[in-house]
């Protein structure tokens, strides 16, 4: 038996008749810290190797990658791409256990990887697990638990993780994010004795040190004086003031030009008055990107020399928010028209990727609303654009939908809880994620709804909230199972409705028993 990953090759003439004894091995470690990960794994899937006289002739393997998600897992990708083929030269695929193949958040997908291996004649071996995967019913209730076990250990290492992150941020500590300019990390003991300056692309090796931000060289920090002070006190703006330093030389700390966004993101760094602020932003579990209300975030005062005085930030804060309200309605009009001749068309990203033209929330306010905007400089969409003017109102109904379903649960003695920033009701540890399915014309003029499919779905269900024609009011609820989402969306046709009729409710009553009866049911299984 041997520890190490070289594999034995032979010619697929020799082993032509013997295909069912070619194997292939898959190998993955969560982080480069895990030194022996990928060794110890390959130890036990050569023990098992020849303990059935395989022969293992592939090796795939992902270093230092989660297993949340499969984008970045090329080893993975390619294994599923070269069994997809037809040209595999394996019929067995060699994993040390469930968590390696992966600990994807919605158990269905872990298992589709796994099915599209079987589909292909070409099965999964977990070397380490207790069970034979061999399709009985023992085995695949027990294969299930561990790809929910191996989910759930994820979920909840991240709440850890996060607390711990969040904690250590209120301590004044530096955790994660990008460096800006003129600060630079250091390295402290537990009794905050430094231990000299970290290099870009160095980390910490032990735990019990921490990093704290320092100032960097004075020319640096004389550097953003003199960005405050233009902006503050010479009126500049974030472009010009990007102008200015790429004319002279200047570089930035990336060693880059300089660029408006670098500029805006300077002026509202709290690092320069003295203070970390932490969880502006979550990723949890790498799935969506959110954006935490300021309740939410973690600031500590005080804790970095500053290099700009309060009033000056502040300042600089106000001409931030402000920065429009200069321009007369016929201005910020004219630099709609003048964009929409260069571009030849607008929408959202449009606006609010150019610069010298306010983002879309300024239109709205100024003008009540983008649509209003887009008529006053002449401009016709090609497609119905309502849902821009409603989408207040598309999000009150699914917030007090949510809030309804909350408190009927609630009576019904099941606790539950609504995340906004991912539209996401959790009950009994059951995600429902809630979408309004507006309705809009074919060309037969014979209404379709639609729902499509999220980058991140989580495991769980769907509460479709279906608008009647006028998508003025609700029509009925649909209480999708996740399963359903096959392809990239779901279309509810009057012709073709009975299929999903099973799924209809007509009230919120009736979507509360529902999510009851599945939610529970549901917990009944993970309880046994």
């Amino acid at each position: 038996m041997t520890k190490s990953l070289i594999v034995r090759r032979a010619e697929l003439s020799k082993f032509g008749g013997q295909l069912s004894q070619r194997a292939a091995q898959y190998v993955r470690m969560s982080t480069i810290h895990q030194r022996y990960s990928i060794e110890n794994q390959a130890a036990a899937i050569a023990a098992y190797a020849a303990r059935y006289n395989l022969t293992i002739v592939r090796t795939y393997r992902d270093d230092g990658i989660s297993g949340l998600r499969i984008d970045k897992r090329g080893g993975l990708k390619q294994l599923i791409a070269d069994v997809c083929s037809g040209h595999a030269d394996f019929s067995r695929v060699l994993v040390y256990d469930v968590s390696r193949w992966g600990r994807f958040q919605d158990v269905d997908e872990s298992a589709h990887y796994e099915f599209l291996c079987r589909q292909a004649g070409i099965s999964v071996e977990y070397c380490a697990e207790q069970f034979d995967n061999d399709g009985s019913l023992l085995s695949s209730i027990v294969k299930n638990l561990k790809r929910v076990m191996a989910a759930e250990f994820s979920r909840e290492l991240s709440a850890k993780v996060h607390a711990g992150q969040c904690r250590v941020a209120g301590l004044g500590f530096r955790v994660g994010g990008p460096l800006t300019y003129a600060l630079r990390r250091e390295l402290v003991d537990e009794n905050r004795v430094s231990k000299g300056a970290l290099r870009r692309g160095q980390q910490k090796n032990l735990k019990a040190d921490r990093v704290v931000l320092r100032l960097g060289p004075p020319e640096e920090a004389e550097m953003v004086r003199r960005i405050f002070r233009e902006y503050v006190e010479e009126r500049l703006s974030a472009e010009e003031i990007a102008r200015r330093l790429n004319r002279e030389g200047v570089p930035n700390h990336r060693r880059r030009p300089w660029t408006r966004l670098i500029v805006t993101y300077l002026l509202r760094n709290e690092n320069y008055i003295g203070n970390t602020v932490y969880n502006r932003k979550s990723f949890r579990l790498r799935l969506q990107r959110v954006s935490n209300p300021p309740s939410e975030w973690v600031r500590s005062k005080g804790v970095i020399p500053a290099i700009v005085d309060r009033g000056t930030f502040l300042r600089a804060q106000r001409r931030s928010v402000l920065r429009w309200q200069h321009l007369t309605d016929d201005e910020l009009l004219q630099r709609l028209r003048s964009l929409l001749e260069k571009q030849g068309r607008l929408s959202e990203a449009v606006i609010n990727d150019t610069l010298g033209v306010p983002s879309i929330g300024v239109f709205c306010k100024r003008f009540g609303s983008l649509r209003n905007a887009y008529r006053l400089i002449g401009y016709q969409q090609k497609w119905n654009a309502d849902w821009i003017d409603r989408k207040d109102a598309f999000n009150s109904i699914v917030n007090n939908t949510a809030a309804d379903l909350i408190a009927r649960l609630g009576k019904a003695g099941t606790a539950a809880r609504y995340e906004a920033g991912t539209d996401t009701l959790m009950a009994n540890n059951v995600a429902m994620s809630l979408r309004i399915t507006r309705s809009w014309f074919s060309e037969g003029r014979r209404p379709i709804w639609t729902i499509y499919r999220r980058s991140v779905m989580l495991t769980g269900f769907i509460l479709a909230i279906r608008l009647d024609e006028a998508n003025e009011g609700v029509l009925d609820y649909f209480l999708l199972p996740t399963r359903e989402m096959k392809k990239d969306k779901i279309r509810f046709m009057e012709a073709g409705l009975s299929r999903l009729e099973p799924y209809r409710c007509e009230n919120l009553a009736a979507v509360a028993r529902a999510v009851l009866h599945r939610t529970g049911r549901r917990q009944k299984r993970h309880e046994r």
